[in-house]
């Protein structure tokens, strides 16, 4: 791969979905991206920029590059102080907040194989404050690799290595050696659907959420797509909405359209009410 097939490459898969590769990932992306050559017969990097940008399959080999060049690494219950925050201040909030509607929205963004996802409906049974309540945890990604492993809701030891031994239990049932599956009560209370963070119009396409989770997702992400995946957040969260980001993440600099908010456990944004108080 050559410095200029590197660079087109780079910015076509930045174009469809503001992941930012550093051109000291150059060997990484040539490494990964090759299968492909090879599944398709091309003999070069630039020949396959030419089918990336002009064949009919186009848009279903972009997918296919990006899923070669990101990663998807996660675990349930990952983050626990931030989730001990989430559910000792946050959940008694939203339980007030949302008592005329007796209706609650969580989104996790950047879901991948719906480990996140998954934990957030678990802690909402645990709970006990939204057993008769209108519930839905939506897990978007832009992989529908990872989707698929979502939606099967099966796991090995890795995803659940941080996984209480008591909710392991509890929200488990095995289906094989060293296999669990999601337990139904706790899939029905999630959805999966393909998103892609940066596509400004699809994203109205999400409904409005009283709390996102987009964790460790921006740090992919340059300033302006950044600024861009933000503007989308904002525009689905609920007036009062909140959003937590991984731990390694913060919005200096991005932040002007969030209020920070210090709980005793973590620091969290949110988004301002609507004037007169109005929480949607």
């Amino acid at each position: 791969m050559t410095l200029e097939e590197f660079r087109l490459l780079r910015d076509h898969v930045y174009a469809h979905c503001g992941i930012l590769i550093h051109e000291n990932m150059k060997f990484v992306m040539e490494r990964r991206l090759w299968p492909r050559l090879e599944a398709l017969g091309i003999q070069d990097f630039g020949s396959y920029h030419r089918y990336l940008r002009y064949d009919a399959q186009r848009n279903a080999e972009l997918e296919a590059a990006v899923e070669s060049l990101t990663t998807h690494e996660t675990y349930f219950f990952r983050e626990p102080a931030q989730l001990r925050a989430f559910c000792e201040e946050l959940l008694p909030i939203l339980e007030k907040r949302n008592a005329h509607t007796r209706r609650l929205r969580l989104w996790s963004a950047g879901c991948s194989s719906g480990e996140e996802a998954y934990t957030l409906a678990m802690l909402l049974k645990e709970s006990g404050r939204f057993d008769d309540w209108d519930v839905e945890v939506l897990g978007t990604d832009l992989s529908r690799r990872v989707l698929t492993v979502a939606r099967r809701a099966e796991y090995g030891p890795s995803a659940l290595r941080a996984t209480p031994p008591d909710l392991l239990e509890r929200y488990f049932v095995p289906v094989g050696v060293n296999r669990v599956r999601v337990r139904d009560d706790v899939k029905a209370w999630v959805s999966f659907g393909h998103h892609n963070l940066s596509d400004v119009a699809s994203s109205q396409l999400v409904p409005r959420s009283d709390v996102v989770f987009c964790r460790n997702v921006m740090i992919y992400f340059d300033l302006a797509a950044r600024r861009r995946v933000l503007g989308v957040i904002r525009d689905r969260l609920c007036p009062g909405g909140y959003l937590l980001l991984g731990h390694a993440e913060n919005l200096l600099s991005l932040g002007a359209d969030f209020e920070l908010v210090h709980l005793k456990g973590d620091l969290v944004y949110r988004r301002p009410e609507l004037p007169g108080g109005e929480g949607r």
